[in-house]
């Protein structure tokens, strides 16, 4: 009797259809999918010298593939805005631009960002090793440094999003500081 439960399940197993597991690839692909929009964001930033945490508002707008605007609102303005390899910051009238071709840690960091949203898994896995959990509906992918010079000021990035949306990223500083940046869409139907 048992050979013969034994057997009855198996053939029920090879019946059933194989559902396809959720991996980096499908994730990037997902992502891949959404070509921008504009979110509001809640930036907390846990300092080892502060009691409690610095927090910022705001509003940001993504372009696929390399364009990123950030504008805080609260407590002080000021924009941030990534174009190729281009960071510009606005603060108190004042303007300054990087060129992050010449800055490659800084440049790895700003991937990280740029490579998760537009789903770029090969320029994400020149600089970190990639580890998912979940599913498509709710999923964290954990950025670890592969380059020691990156490892040396970042310890982890965790992102955090359901479907092909990125809801929250997660800095983790080599000297214990964390920035948690919460991510609202302002029209989550654009880019499905």
């Amino acid at each position: 009797m048992t050979k013969r439960l034994l057997a009855c399940l198996l053939c029920l197993a090879v019946a059933l259809p194989a559902s396809a597991a959720f991996d980096i690839a499908q994730l990037m692909g997902d992502l891949a999918k959404h070509k921008g929009g504009r979110a509001k964001f809640v930036e907390r930033k846990y300092l080892a010298i502060l009691d409690k945490p610095v927090v910022s508002t705001g509003e940001m707008t993504y372009t696929a593939p390399d364009r990123l605007e950030k504008r805080t609102l609260t407590p002080k303005v000021e924009t941030l805005l990534l174009d190729k390899d281009i960071l510009s910051i606005e603060r108190d009238k004042q303007k300054l631009s990087i060129n992050l071709a010449n800055q490659p840690e800084a440049l790895a960091f700003v991937d990280s960002i740029r490579g998760t949203l537009s789903g770029n898994r090969a320029a994400l896995e020149k600089n970190y090793a990639l580890h998912l959990a979940g599913n498509s509906d709710k999923w964290v992918l954990t950025l670890l440094p592969s380059d020691q010079k990156i490892a040396s000021m970042v310890q982890r990035i965790t992102v955090t999003g359901n479907k092909n949306q990125v809801r929250i990223i997660e800095y983790l500083q080599a000297d214990g500081d964390r920035a948690v940046l919460n991510i609202d869409p302002v029209d989550p139907g654009s880019g499905k």
